[in-house]
């Protein structure tokens, strides 16, 4: 994939990808709202063999990918298929200079805009923290609707329980921001 809107640029990433994904992947600031306010603790070693397996089609249909503003990297996401209709998806901007822009809208718009329409899926599904308000307004401004908010379902790396909530956008409630 590689998707291009203005000075967006999203693409696969590779394994010359792993240092700035390994720098992103164990600042817990970054990382904080997955549940891992200490970092994910992964070498760059690791996660190069992680994106090996998914260029070699190792994982199928499980794709991670670099968001760059003029060419420079704010975040990354992804998308796996649950089934043959439906996938999943993350996004995190981890550059804070560049969060509260309205980039998420406009970079989300165009990764769906492809799952629905070239890579043909009829549902797209995630979750967010249940505190993660800024991504729950986001999510529903692209037409994502609430399916079900999951009250103390899991301990994040300090012990703490979380909540989440579940979303599904289909193609006929997405609102593109393109």
């Amino acid at each position: 994939m590689n998707l291009t809107y203005k000075d967006l640029l999203i693409r696969d990433a590779t394994v010359e990808d792993a240092e700035q994904l390994c720098t992103w992947w164990n600042d817990g600031k970054v990382m904080e709202h997955a549940g891992f306010p200490n970092g994910l603790g992964i070498t760059a070693n690791e996660i190069r063999k992680q994106l090996l397996n998914n260029e070699t089609g190792k994982l199928p249909k499980n794709q991670r990918h670099i968001i760059f503003y003029k060419n420079i990297p704010i975040g990354e996401m992804n998308y796996r298929e649950i089934n043959v209709d439906t996938c999943e998806i993350g996004i995190k901007i981890c550059d804070f200079s560049m969060q509260n822009k309205g980039l998420g809208k406009i970079i989300l718009s165009l990764f769906i805009d492809t799952l629905f329409n070239k890579l043909g899926y009829s549902k797209i599904i995630l979750d967010t923290d249940l505190n993660n308000r800024r991504a729950q307004h986001v999510y529903e401004e692209l037409g994502f609707k609430k399916t079900q908010i999951n009250k103390d379902s899991w301990k994040d790396q300090l012990g703490n329980w979380r909540s989440s909530v579940d979303y599904e956008l289909t193609q006929e409630s997405f609102v593109s921001f393109l």
